[in-house]
């Protein structure tokens, strides 16, 4: 674990947040090794933080013992350099599983997905949070999307149980979102944290960003690292003319090929993890390969963000 609270160690991030893809070997099993180097390469080039075995790194689709497997070995890699964050997810008994795992293995906070298939009332969401936040040491950030979709009064409750540090946006309503800030700034003066979760978030980020949020998770990190750090430093610095010349020459048409295939939004991420020469390996099911004029796309694409970074220098 690394020494400071993580809401102490996001408050001003240098980079954006590295949500890794999880390696697999020619058999479909992990291959820590290459997890490692590909965890060890993203802190190296400037992440803010690891969310390890979340959403891209298919938490889905891996046993108990291979997930506090991965997070054991990001914290390793990690080395105490950044915070290193766990998912957790599926019903309350698994998520608080996983939670406990995630500590063992030495996380630093957990990222607690939606619970699995079932539509909750608020009082039930409520407590399905409540209950892993009082399972577990570590800071809770919950994910708002899909079947986890909160009102202002349900985020101000969940902002006052001790042991939940934030609420991670992937649901895109920006209405909402400002009514929650308000409403917890309001209610709950602290450290409440936001995070623009939003699938390739740079292509909305500008508006969280007029919102407060200066968190979001970065995909395209894992494979463009040098991109997503220079619309990071733009974003920050103010320079709207290169922000706007990386979303119009590179993350919006990102984002269209990411449309064209269910499950994009981590079998097209990690194809551009091993076009980059890391090989990862594949996506396990249920989740598919992505189609090869779709790969070749994609190869076409980095290397027309790169060539942008070359004109701006």
């Amino acid at each position: 674990m690394t020494p400071a609270p993580l809401t102490e160690r996001l408050r001003d991030p240098r980079g954006p947040l590295f949500f890794p893809v999880t390696a697999y070997g020619p058999d479909g099993s992990l291959d820590l090794d290459v997890y490692r180097t590909h965890v060890r390469r993203g802190v190296a080039a400037g992440a803010a933080a690891v969310f390890a075995c979340c959403g891209t790194g298919e938490f889905h689709a891996l046993l108990p013992e291979e997930f506090e497997a991965c997070v054991r070995v990001a914290v390793e890699a990690a080395d105490g350099r950044v915070p290193v964050v766990a998912g957790a997810g599926y019903g309350t008994a698994l998520a608080v599983r996983y939670a406990r795992l995630a500590g063992a293995a030495g996380a630093d906070g957990l990222l607690a997905m939606p619970p699995y298939l079932v539509l909750a009332d608020q009082e039930g969401l409520l407590r399905h949070y409540r209950e892993i936040a009082a399972a577990t040491a570590l800071p809770v950030i919950v994910y708002q999307r899909d079947n986890a979709v909160f009102t202002p009064r349900t985020v101000v409750e969940l902002a006052r149980t001790d042991g939940i540090a934030g609420l991670k946006d992937g649901l895109g309503d920006l209405d909402l979102m400002q009514r929650i800030i308000s409403a917890v700034r309001t209610e709950v003066p602290g450290d409440f944290m936001y995070f623009n979760g939003l699938p390739t978030a740079e292509q909305t980020q500008l508006a969280y960003h007029a919102l407060g949020v200066t968190l979001y998770s970065s995909a395209v990190f894992c494979f463009a690292p040098e991109l997503a750090l220079a619309y990071h430093r733009a974003l920050t610095s103010g320079d709207t003319a290169t922000v706007r010349r990386l979303l119009d020459g590179f993350y919006r048409p990102f984002v269209e090929l990411r449309a064209q295939g269910r499950g994009y939004a981590v079998s097209l991420v990690k194809a551009g993890v091993r076009l980059r020469g890391l090989d990862v390996g594949e996506v396990r099911p249920p989740l598919h390969e992505p189609a090869e004029d779709h790969v070749k796309q994609l190869a076409q694409l980095i290397e027309r963000g790169y060539a942008l970074l070359e004109e701006d220098a």
